[in-house]
């Protein structure tokens, strides 16, 4: 094998393989004298890649573990099983690891061989997962998203909100943030002119448009930040609605409070609203009476108001 790059990355894979290989074992296999072998050896410790030789009748050379991670090299069948995992990774949201998986899974899917790429899509559709009980997100409409928050290319996507009403959505997406089980895209909603963060589990159809854009200041210190309710630009709410609602947290997150910290629990029974909201009070007013549970609010005054309202005209449809 005359040819040096060639040669290396072919060494290279040889090494990845967790065994000592001796020198003359891969001079055979390279079809190359044992000194060039040492010569290609000293090229890949140059390179950054930790190999280490030993001595004697069993001495040989092998890849061991460095200050830092090396790339590294796999064949189709490693890089489909890489793959598929990192797939079921980041759609059951496995705590710790989300955003890692759909970062590696955006790299290894950008540059893997289109018949590859069909074989992961086949056995992710033909396999499945017993999940937790929590929504659950395409992986490919994270790669896609990831893809275009890296590109800084903005994306069109189907929104369906908790109410059920579908829109269609045109942004400009910074950042995907994993917080209590639920995946979350901040963005910048171009049909609004302000800045939104979008449970992925309600996104349809995500497509990227060759659009590019300059990121505009994000009214927080992070995407994670402001998917918390962290903003800097808040001053005073529109709206802040505080409420202690007697039903479980799991039957009304999702139908009111879509954001991360909106509900907590307080026991089996009740769970709390605190939530900052632009929503119109009359529309807040309904989706807690929709709720089919008691509750007591705290505020906001116009939120008290809109519910007052609305009893005077059932009073008076019932008269």
């Amino acid at each position: 094998m005359t040819d040096t790059p060639a040669r290396l990355l072919r060494l290279l894979s040889l090494l990845q393989t967790p065994r000592e290989w001796p020198g003359s074992e891969l001079a055979e296999k390279l079809g190359v004298t044992d000194r060039t072998v040492r010569r290609d050896i000293d090229r890949l410790r140059e390179l950054g890649y930790p190999v280490e030789a030993t001595l004697g009748a069993a001495g040989g050379y092998r890849l061991v573990a460095g200050a830092a991670l090396p790339p590294l090299l796999l064949d189709d069948e490693e890089a489909v099983a890489i793959a598929v995992g990192l797939r079921a990774a980041a759609g059951s949201a496995v705590a710790g690891i989300e955003e890692a998986s759909v970062r590696a899974l955006t790299k290894l899917e950008q540059v893997l061989p289109a018949k590859l790429r069909r074989r992961v899509r086949v056995l992710a559709t033909a396999t499945a997962t017993l999940a937790p009980s929590t929504a659950t997100v395409d992986p490919e409409v994270l790669t896609t998203l990831a893809a275009a928050i890296t590109n800084t290319e903005r994306v069109r996507f189907t929104y369906t909100a908790a109410s059920g009403a579908e829109s269609r959505r045109n942004v400009e997406p910074v950042g995907l943030v994993s917080h209590h089980r639920r995946w979350y895209l901040v963005c910048y909603d171009l049909d609004r002119g302000d800045w939104r963060s979008f449970r992925v589990d309600r996104l349809g159809h995500p497509q990227l448009t060759a659009a590019r854009f300059v990121p505009r200041a994000l009214p927080a210190d992070s995407p994670a930040a402001y998917v918390a309710g962290e903003r800097t630009d808040w001053g005073t709410p529109e709206f802040h609605v505080v409420a202690t609602i007697h039903a479980p947290a799991h039957r009304v997150i999702g139908r009111l409070g879509d954001s991360p910290g909106d509900i907590t629990s307080i026991d089996d029974a009740s769970c709390r609203l605190d939530a900052r909201r632009d929503d119109a009070p009359e529309w807040l007013a309904l989706r807690l009476l929709d709720l089919d549970a008691d509750f007591e609010i705290e505020g906001p005054p116009e939120v008290i108001s809109a519910l007052r309202s609305l009893r005077s005209r059932i009073d008076r449809a019932l008269r």
